[in-house]
């Protein structure tokens, strides 16, 4: 198979950290990954613990355009590791393999989400990784428009208003411009 990323080297069969199979490219050093295989090797090696290495998203060259996917010839699914990483991993669904372009192996290594990988390619995974980012996002907003002082009352009271017994009649009150007035 030629390499999905540089298109210049050939995918050699080799192993990720003597443990699992992969098919490594010899010019970039990209790493074609079938899921099934990994799961695999995980299923049967449940205490092995990968050690972790200190390679930070600026250490790794992460693919920024589409990649193919070197079995099916389709474009593969860029997938996030984390919300805070700027790093994407290519997964073609319909094969279940993944491309992890040099050093990504080393990065989920130091971010300690090697044993997690078949995980980060799943819906949930994203989804979280989409509501963290949202939430993070709406909570800069709501700081920039209110303040950090007034953001942390208001987080507070909506807090406790959301577990109080009577959430509805306290958000009446507040709600209202005059509730003491008898007049609709």
């Amino acid at each position: 198979m030629q390499c999905t990323r540089c298109k210049e080297g050939n995918l050699q069969a080799s192993f990720i950290e003597q443990q699992f199979r992969a098919h490594t490219c010899d010019h970039c050093g990209g790493n074609w990954i079938l899921v099934e295989d990994y799961v695999s090797w995980k299923e049967r090696n449940p205490q092995y613990s990968f050690a972790q290495g200190s390679v930070s998203d600026d250490d790794v060259a992460d693919s920024q355009r589409a990649l193919i996917c070197p079995v099916t010839g389709v474009i593969m699914r860029k997938l996030r590791i984390t919300k805070d990483s700027s790093h994407r991993l290519d997964y073609s669904m319909p094969v279940g393999g993944v491309w992890l372009d040099k050093g990504e192996w080393e990065l989920l290594k130091s971010a300690g989400l090697a044993g997690s990988l078949n995980a980060i390619l799943t819906e949930q995974w994203q989804t979280k990784i989409r509501e963290q980012k949202a939430e993070e996002t709406f909570t800069q907003l709501y700081i920039n428009k209110f303040g950090e002082d007034d953001y942390q009352k208001i987080k507070a009271l909506r807090e406790w208003l959301a577990s109080h017994p009577n959430k509805a009649d306290l958000r009446s009150y507040l709600l209202a411009d005059d509730p003491y007035s008898a007049k609709k």
